[in-house]
């Protein structure tokens, strides 16, 4: 493979091909690299989010001129390996576009992209939102009931699928009537399927992109398998403060970004894909299973610089190779976590073994990446969800969303206004559900996010676990025994064990230790998947307070081997049926 070009930071919204209609030029937000703190990041922070904006332009359209300027580096688990130019990516997006116009895609339809990182979902990312159409990023490994849900409830007619999800899919298709058209990339064939690779070869590459203004819709994510989140265009300025800071502002000659995060969940796209293409900088996607030794090769194969992960997978890799560069040539500028704080002893190591200051980065899918640390300008205190990144105004605040002092516990909540303008972070609502959204705002403007906290007098958030009374529930045991059939039923389980949450949940709160099959990647939205799973069942879901991954079951799990573990399973239902 050839070495990577090196070339000058981009950060604004520079100029494109021509293929574009009425794109505003102005850059989307005004921060200064050269601040020393937080202090004087936020204090001199704008936005300036220009009058019109499309997704699609700011993330490949105004790069597409320049042929050498690379996007995408791809690696199967095959070991098939190919490289692409945002010139590439745009003519087949443009190619793309085509496609959907003819099979009758217009404005504000929606387009189910259930692909695991490949070229052919980044190219439909690009495309959809250049129609004006709305993105419905789906996990290809969503069980069939999941699956017909979430496009069911999007209302989406076209979806784009390959191998990994063409059997789901063909499994629930008579049940969606809307869904009337499927494209099958990669080697999904099957009845009713249309060839990506037919398709777009006939196509033109010539597209005209919409004229689109930030508050327009652009893609629903579906985090828990319950509403789906409604995103605008304007999202993605929304989300380059917080990504600018964790990465060290940027982008430095040689920048090269991965991540293992599913490309339908609010860390692949909002903390990577996006943010790193509007940048100019140039990904790895990697499409294959999860492994640590994998990850460090990947890193060194292909130089990457910037590495986003969640905190669980890292711990993997540490406990994997607790002296990583003893093995691998490792070149990383920046390393970002996602998902629960990394803790001590692994901000220790990531700085010791791999040379590197980890930022941490923390946001819900309604506005991602609100909040975290920035390796040269602040730190956190261990435990810290981070401080507000520049333009975001965050508070904990009680039930008429008064803002609290600090350390006293409260909803964590993001304010609609920051600097004298709107946060265009802040989610357009939730799909088919336009009441909503207008029920967690309280007091002057604070939208909470769900999660309680406290916020310290230097800026740094808490999350918060409250304590609950009362004694378990005397169904606990056949209640452990349903959870634990339910999860192994979700494809991405290879072994669960349920127990009853500590001394701080005693109200017949259950946690469940979950080992995932090789290839899969434990993540915040697997998580939200194998909630979602269990949805369709109150009983068990509304006991099922936590999913905590692990490499392997304990020897013991609630005072029982492994084994007995099991036997205990059919007690458990005589003792409840009894």
């Amino acid at each position: 493979m050839s070495s990577r070009e090196e070339r000058a930071p981009g950060s604004d919204l520079g100029s494109s091909d021509g293929d574009r209609a009425g794109a505003d030029e102005g850059p989307a937000i005004e921060i200064d690299p050269r601040a020393q703190s937080h202090e004087e990041l936020c204090r001199e922070f704008r936005w300036r989010v220009p009058a019109r904006f499309n997704i699609g332009t700011a993330v490949c359209g105004r790069w597409a001129a320049d042929r050498s300027r690379f996007a995408l580096y791809y690696e199967d688990r095959h070991g098939f390996t190919s490289a692409h130019s945002f010139w590439d990516i745009q003519h087949d997006a443009n190619r793309l576009a085509n496609v959907l116009a003819a099979l009758g895609t217009v404005r504000g339809d929606r387009v189910a992209v259930c692909l695991p990182p490949r070229p052919e979902a980044a190219i439909a990312l690009v495309a959809i939102a250049q129609m004006a159409a709305i993105a419905v990023p789906l996990s290809p490994w969503l069980v069939p009931e999941l699956l017909e849900r979430r496009l069911g409830d999007s209302g989406a007619h076209v979806a784009i699928v390959d191998e990994t999800t063409m059997a789901a899919l063909l499994e629930v298709r008579d049940r969606l009537p809307g869904l009337r058209h499927v494209l099958g990339a990669g080697a999904a064939r099957g009845p009713g399927l249309r060839d990506w690779a037919e398709v777009l070869e006939h196509a033109s590459p010539r597209y005209t992109a919409a004229d689109t203004a930030p508050a327009d819709p652009a893609m629903i994510l579906y985090p828990e398998g319950l509403s789906g989140v409604l995103l605008g265009h304007r999202t993605l300025p929304g989300v380059l403060s917080g990504y600018l800071c964790a990465h060290d502002f940027g982008p430095h000659p040689g920048d090269l970004f991965w991540s293992p995060a599913d490309w339908a969940s609010a860390d692949g796209l909002w903390n990577g894909l996006l943010p790193t293409w509007h940048s100019g900088v140039p990904l790895l996607a990697y499409n294959g299973p999860f492994d640590p030794a994998k990850a460090l090769a990947l890193l060194q194969r292909y130089a990457v610089r910037n590495w986003l992960i969640d905190s669980s997978a890292l711990r993997m890799v540490r406990e994997s190779f607790p002296e990583p560069k003893a093995h691998f040539d490792l070149e990383l500028r920046t390393l970002v976590c996602t998902g629960e704080p990394a803790g001590e002893a692994i901000v220790r190591w990531a700085g010791e073994k791999l040379g590197v200051t980890i930022s941490e980065t923390w946001g819900v899918s309604e506005f991602p990446c609100l909040a975290g640390s920035s390796p040269r300008r602040w730190s956190v205190s261990p435990g810290s969800l981070g401080r507000a990144y520049p333009g975001h105004r965050l508070a904990a605040v009680d039930g008429l969303g008064r803002v609290l002092p600090a350390g006293e516990i409260g909803q964590l909540a993001v304010n609609r206004r920051c600097n004298g303008a709107d946060d265009p972070a802040l989610g357009l609502g939730y799909w088919n559900q336009p009441a909503e959204a207008g029920r967690h705002f309280v007091g002057d403007g604070w939208r909470v996010t769900g999660c309680l906290g406290t916020i310290d007098e230097q800026g740094n958030m808490f999350a918060h676990r409250p304590e609950r009374d009362g004694p378990g529930a005397p169904e606990r045991g056949v209640i452990q025994c349903d959870v634990e059939e339910r999860l192994r039923a979700h494809p991405a389980v290879a072994a669960c064990a349920v127990m009853a949450c500590d001394e701080r949940i005693s109200d017949g709160g259950l946690k469940a230790l979950v080992v995932v099959r090789s290839g899969i990647l434990p993540s915040p939205q697997l998580r939200g998947d194998l909630l979602g799973h269990l949805a369709g069942d109150h009983r068990t879901a509304c006991r099922l307070k936590a999913i905590e991954f692990v490499r392997q079951l304990p020897a013991t799990v609630d005072g029982r081997t492994g084994e007995r573990r099991q036997e205990a399973s059919g007690d458990a239902r005589a003792r409840g049926a009894g």
